[in-house]
């Protein structure tokens, strides 16, 4: 059922109920404001006739209007040609005129005005016109319903084709996008509803076609970073293989092959996990770390690397806090972060290792534009933005790091460093 029809039906029902109500408040009130009315008319006519009830053209008169007359004798007893009438009269306690004063009730539909004349009285008896009037009143409702009716549903599927219009064209942009187009926008137009929700799909094909560019920039450098150790393991086993080198040679080529295959090992391992990140069986082994000693082993291979490349390393201690944490993952987050900062720091400049109440790592490399600290851990962002300018990596490090550091409830942020470049900071929980 679509949606015009729906609306349609709505109206429906909401007419339905509205002229259903008015009709039965309404009707009571007729009905009562009737029997008023003709209470009030009946009285009026017994004052006037009270002086005239003997003479025989008002008694025509009254009887042409449907008034019966009841005779009420001196003794109380009542008398007329209509039984029915009658009955109402005693019923009403009619004979009480007899002193003297008017008697007015009503028994069943039966209005009862009572007046005393001469030595006796008289009754008049009257049946309330509700009968016609509620026939009247009833065929009066079921016109207003049957026009309230056809009016709702007329409105409904006019007001129901005009909303749905506007969804249809962000319905037929959104299988658009499911198809894989991604140059389609929905106009923003109608109300304001209609409007926030045409915005909100076009924000959204505006981030999907951002996030599909990221990812083929990523795929494309993560390609490249693939490409050059396979390259140089491939070419250097083509030379051992075909005889090229040998003798003292062939021991620098194996040692040149063994680092490319640990460098493709590493990225692929790195891949590996960031794709498992987010999965329900990324184990985390949690348990209380002293991060001294971790910080310290970490210390001791990364200052022979930094030394290999003319970078000063220096490691500082001020604290030695225990956190909740898994410490293989732990000893990940810091190997990734001196890489980066190894990566981007030239010769003679500094590297450090720091450890207070947070684990931090500096560097003294070009650092970041203060607008791209906020975005240093989303994926393949800084390869995109500096890969023409510095070394860069496929932004699968920073990421993963970002990553393991949230799922053993930490916190890590990007900001300018003392020395010159960039400092990450990584905060743990502390053990319980």
């Amino acid at each position: 059922m679509n949606l015009a029809v729906r609306i349609a039906l709505l109206c429906l029902g909401v007419a339905f109920v509205a002229v259903l109500v008015a009709g039965v408040v309404s009707s009571r009130l007729v009905l009562s404001t009737s029997q008023q009315v003709s209470r009030e008319i009946l009285r009026n006519q017994a004052d006037v006739v009270s002086g005239q009830i003997s003479n025989n053209r008002v008694e025509q008169v009254l009887e042409g209007q449907g008034i019966a007359i009841v005779r009420i004798s001196p003794t109380g007893e009542l008398s007329g040609p209509d039984r029915a009438a009658v009955r109402a009269a005693r019923e009403a306690h009619a004979e009480r005129v007899l002193n003297g004063s008017p008697v007015t009730g009503v028994s069943g539909r039966l209005n009862v005005e009572a007046r005393p004349s001469g030595a006796g009285g008289f009754a008049l008896v009257q049946e309330t016109e509700t009968g016609t009037t509620y026939r009247k009143l009833v065929r009066n409702i079921i016109f207003a319903l049957a026009v309230g009716l056809v009016v709702a549903c007329l409105a409904g599927l006019a007001l129901g084709t005009f909303l749905a219009r506007p969804l249809r064209r962000v319905a037929s942009v959104a299988h658009s996008m499911s198809a894989g187009r991604r140059d389609l926008r929905v106009p923003v137009a109608g109300p304001h509803e209609l409007a926030e929700v045409a915005t909100s799909v076009n924000e959204l094909a505006d981030a999907l076609q951002r996030s599909e560019s990221r990812q083929r920039d990523f795929l494309l450098s993560v390609s490249h970073e693939l490409r050059t150790p396979l390259t140089a393991v491939t070419g250097f086993a083509e030379s051992l293989a075909d005889g090229v080198v040998s003798g003292p040679q062939v021991a620098p080529v194996g040692t040149v092959i063994l680092d490319e295959a640990r460098r493709l090992d590493r990225l692929v391992t790195d891949l590996l996990d960031l794709a498992r990140l987010g999965a329900d069986d990324f184990r985390l082994d949690m348990a209380p770390v002293a991060l001294e000693p971790v910080v310290r082993s970490a210390a001791e291979v990364w200052h022979a690397r930094c030394h290999a490349r003319g970078v000063t390393f220096a490691l500082e201690v001020s604290a030695t806090p225990v956190v909740h944490a898994d410490a293989r993952r732990l000893r990940q987050v810091i190997d990734g972060l001196l890489e980066n900062a190894l990566r981007v720091t030239p010769a003679g400049r500094p590297v450090v290792l720091a450890l207070s109440s947070v684990l931090q790592v500096r560097d003294g490399g070009p650092g970041l534009a203060p607008e791209d600290y906020a975005v240093a851990f989303d994926r393949g962002v800084l390869h995109a933005r500096y890969q023409e300018s510095r070394p860069v990596g496929t932004g699968v490090g920073l990421a993963l790091v970002h990553g393991l550091v949230t799922r053993m409830g930490g916190t890590i942020s990007a900001g300018p460093a003392p020395e010159g470049g960039a400092a990450f900071t990584v905060t743990l929980s502390p053990a319980r």
